[in-house]
């Protein structure tokens, strides 16, 4: 994987580019993701996390950053992310492994930059 900047820019130009020429079936989509995340019974930050489990477990490194990173965001610490890690474990079994690996490595990128930053 490049950087979590690159990641990010990425991300953001194509889905630029997707809300301008999507048709609305596309923009629905997008819309409803969106709000499935949205706070309610359950918090955003368990809602994220929920959403790393299940990336890793259909095996989207795509998903699996992005949700990554909202955790990151939302403060859920290294602990609680290495919980989610072995509950998409046990549910997707050995074929989530080089997923994870994936997953650790782009939250040691995450750790780096916050020492940098600091």
């Amino acid at each position: 994987m490049g950087t979590i900047q690159d990641f990010e820019s990425f991300r953001r130009r194509l889905n630029h580019i997707i809300s301008e020429r999507g048709d609305r079936t596309m923009k629905r989509f997008f819309a409803l993701d969106q709000r499935a995340y949205e706070p309610g019974r359950i918090d955003k930050k368990t809602k994220e996390m929920l959403g790393l489990a299940a990336s890793m477990v259909l095996r989207c490194d795509d998903c699996i950053t992005y949700h990554l990173l909202q955790c990151h965001r939302l403060g859920v610490s290294e602990e609680e992310l290495f919980e989610v890690f072995s509950v998409a474990l046990v549910v997707g079994g050995s074929i989530v492994i080089p997923h994870l690996r994936r997953a650790v490595d782009t939250l040691v990128q995450l750790q780096e930059e916050m020492d940098t930053d600091a």
